[in-house]
């Protein structure tokens, strides 16, 4: 269905470190989906080199070392197997489906995620995907993070699929998500402009930059202010990894239950043994981004109509909501 890659190399180059890093807990920070014990089954294996050697796992780097890291990549999507996963599926005809994934699954495969992703699922559903995407993605015409809910399309031909990554190159595709953040942004109505650009400090996440990145633009609009939290609906002109999450940690008002950019800390309503004890519950019902892609329109590639989905709010994303208004009425 796709070509076979054998292989993918990611060469880095360390910068200046006085504490002297190990060389597999370097890489686990700096290579995506990767984990500290597939970094050093990659060592063992001799598809590590520092300055052209092999190391080892232990070795220290103090800076300047260049690393080239092979990482094997399985034939796919023809290694990929298809799994009996349910679907919620909110659209469906010839030529594509619109799909409402849960938190927690991911897209398609990856490094560490071979199977229970969307793909996996989604070759089992559907006799015909499209295959213009590599590495495992069929059908795939645009991606939302792994712990992120909400509405995904995707393209059962060729054509489609063109079409339709064509609307999104061209920003006319519309996606309105929902978050809960942290804080009253004011003004409660606006729009947030940065490019995003891989952290230097941290290869595994992003941040706003004004010299590095893509140009990314996002505009946002309160519909519920809480005692110490919003509900927001967003709007994406851009479509940049984390795009969302980013732009509002830059503000300082990050995604409630978001571990990567400091939604799982209090920011705001103080730090008081009650306010503890009522954010640390919450949290339990958010364990993780309180983000969610609840609306999607474009224009349908054969009828030429313009098309509006919508999703209901997943179960967590509710309680949180009802919980938040609880204690603000308190």
């Amino acid at each position: 269905m796709s070509k076979i890659i054998d292989e993918k190399i990611i060469e880095l180059v360390v910068p200046p470190n006085p504490k002297k890093e190990r060389l597999d807990v370097y890489l686990a920070r700096h290579i995506e989906n990767a984990t500290r014990t597939k970094i050093q089954k990659l060592i063992k294996a001799n598809l590590v080199t520092v300055n052209a050697k092999f190391e080892k796992a232990n070795y220290k780097m103090s800076g300047g070392e260049k690393i080239s890291v092979r990482i094997p990549v399985s034939p796919r999507p023809e290694n990929v197997e298809p799994e009996e996963i349910p679907l919620d599926i909110v659209y469906e005809d010839e030529w594509l489906l619109v799909i409402n994934k849960p938190a927690g699954m991911v897209v398609h495969p990856s490094l560490g995620h071979h199977s229970g992703t969307l793909v996996n699922a989604l070759l089992h559903y559907a006799d015909n995907l499209s295959e213009v995407n590599d590495e495992g993605r069929p059908g795939i015409v645009h991606r939302i993070d792994k712990d992120t809910s909400g509405l995904l399309l995707i393209a059962k031909d060729d054509w489609t699929h063109s079409q339709l990554a064509k609307q999104f190159a061209e920003h006319s595709i519309k996606r309105e998500y929902w978050a809960i953040c942290w804080g009253k942004p004011q003004p409660s109505k606006g729009e947030v402009i940065g490019n995003i650009a891989r952290s230097k400090k941290d290869r595994k996440i992003f941040t706003v930059s004004k010299t590095e990145g893509k140009h990314a633009h996002t505009f946002y609009e309160a519909i519920e202010e809480f005692e110490f939290a919003s509900l927001l609906k967003l709007r994406l002109k851009t479509g940049r990894t984390h795009q969302i999450r980013v732009h509002l940690s830059h503000i300082g008002h990050p995604i409630f239950g978001d571990p990567v950019y400091g939604g799982r800390r209090i920011n705001y309503g103080g730090r008081t043994p009650k306010m503890r004890a009522r954010v640390n519950n919450l949290l339990e019902i958010m364990q993780r981004q309180a983000l969610h892609a609840k609306m999607l329109g474009f224009v349908h590639p054969k009828t030429g109509k313009e098309v509006f989905f919508d999703s209901e709010l997943p179960e967590d994303f509710s309680q949180l909501i009802n919980e938040l208004r609880k204690n603000s009425s308190e």
